[in-house]
């Protein structure tokens, strides 16, 4: 396999460092919940309903994050969202040290509004790095968030151990989230007409026609139109309502459902992001040798009994396999989802946008939902809600198969050497039917251009 382009192997390994420095900054934060929790004396509910403000802020900022990227770059757009994540973090470590839940409140906000723009904006880039190297490599982007997230949430666990408030653990994650988003952001966007050369050399090494030009993107809105834009944003809801609830509420799950520490909460926090990793980490084999709709479906069906293990096992032990199966599940959809928004280069930022606006909606749904939920039964039983969710996306897994685009179709068939025979319109009336139909040509000209001129007069004559 050809070895890329070195612009293209380092916007690969620098989406992977802002990939996982995403998942330390948000693990470090969700780890530390129970300790707000009590800081602040909330209950299940008023913390469902401060988690909201985060969904509203993401759900917000998404819906203009895909025009944003398409009008300023990604390069800007991760500029702002680094300010704006750096002062989220700081203030999410401050409200609770001081008692004030409006400073919590606004640091949630502000979070919601900092990771919408974010994963917009390194999706986009990942599916372009994707493109421009020719096989499936989304799935390592997001094992490095999951790598990432291991590392918060153990940074979390060890912190809450130590003592170290979140007064201090969260500004500091905040120092490293600048001075890291700044060092990357010269090499990680990749300029298109790098792509779209890295991407040619690969498919057309021996001076084949190089792919073209992406199109003019089409306004925002355009994607919300798309049906299967929009079945694709249903997998991502799913998997986002799943992976979301178990970052908001799974720590707190085991300590009330188990009578464990925080510190333990954390670990199994660490347990099923760590599930999460591995997976994504062989996920491209999987997607590559089983196609993208069966992984899936193999996905939501280990998310489900994952789930009601979890909800209703006897002991912790136990419930820790339901955990480890729950995360496996949970491993790909996102991925895949990204993937399949991503096919058409032309539309990718428009489309990842929607679908993050489906995550954001499910993110906006499940805090209060599972909140409810948990003041009733329990956080942990309240979890298994997620069952649902994850039917819908086996469901509509047939929407993430691939899309074809106007660059994957075939170059018309050479012309035969030779004169052409008087006899021979019925191969070549096939052969041209065949690439019109690729495409999208109207049949009745392709027969009107694949008549030899013997058989214009028996036509006219009504004879055959």
């Amino acid at each position: 396999m050809p070895r890329p382009a070195p612009a293209v192997a380092r916007a690969r390994l620098l989406l992977l460092g802002l990939f996982a420095l995403a998942g330390v900054a948000f693990a470090s934060w969700l780890a530390r919940i129970p300790t707000v929790r009590d800081l602040l004396d909330l209950s299940t509910a008023d913390l469902g309903v401060l988690l909201l403000v985060g969904s509203v802020g993401s759900l917000l900022t998404v819906t203009a994050a895909g025009a944003a990227v398409q009008r300023v770059g990604s390069r800007r757009v991760l500029l702002v969202s680094t300010l704006v994540l750096a002062a989220a973090l700081v203030l999410l470590g401050v409200g609770p040290t001081v008692g004030s839940r409006a400073l919590l409140a606004a640091g949630i906000f502000l979070n919601g509004v900092a990771v919408a723009l974010g994963n917009v904006a390194i999706n986009v880039e990942s599916a372009r790095v994707e493109r421009a190297m020719g096989r499936t490599v989304i799935p390592q982007f997001h094992a490095a968030f999951s790598i990432g997230a291991v590392l918060g949430s153990g940074t979390g666990a060890l912190a809450s151990a130590t003592g170290v408030p979140v007064g201090v653990q969260l500004p500091l994650t905040a120092a490293v989230v600048v001075v890291w988003r700044l060092a990357s952001l010269p090499g990680v966007v990749l300029p298109p007409s790098v792509a779209e050369a890295a991407r040619a050399s690969l498919v057309s090494p021996t001076g084949a026609a190089p792919v073209r030009g992406v199109r003019r993107l089409g306004t925002a809105l355009d994607a919300w139109r798309e049906p299967r834009t929009l079945l694709v944003g249903v997998v991502v809801l799913a998997a986002a309502f799943s992976e979301g609830a178990a970052n908001n509420w799974l720590s707190l799950a085991v300590v009330d459902g188990f009578a464990r520490s925080e510190s333990v909460g954390g670990a199994v926090l660490g347990l099923f992001v760590a599930s999460m990793t591995v997976v994504r980490l062989v996920g491209i084999r999987l997607v590559d040798r089983f196609g993208r709709v069966t992984v899936l479906r193999a996905s939501g069906s280990s998310s489900v009994v994952g789930l009601l293990v979890f909800g209703f096992a006897p002991s912790l032990p136990l419930a820790c396999v339901g955990v480890v199966l729950w995360g496996v599940g949970a491993a790909l959809a996102v991925p895949v989802g990204i993937a399949a928004a991503s096919d058409d280069p032309a539309r990718a930022a428009g489309r990842v946008a929607v679908v993050s606006a489906f995550a954001s909606v499910a993110s906006l749904v499940a805090p209060p939902v599972l909140g409810l939920a948990a003041q009733s039964v329990g956080a942990r039983h309240a979890l298994v809600l997620i069952v649902a969710a994850m039917v819908a996306s086996v469901l509509v897994a047939p929407a993430v198969a691939r899309e074809r685009t106007d660059d994957d179709a075939p170059a018309p068939p050479a012309a035969p050497d030779g004169p052409p025979t008087r006899d021979g319109s019925d191969a070549d009336r096939l052969v041209r039917l065949v690439h019109a139909r690729h495409h999208g040509l109207p049949r009745r000209a392709t027969r009107r251009r694949g008549r030899t001129r013997s058989a214009r007069p028996a036509a006219r004559g009504g004879a055959r």
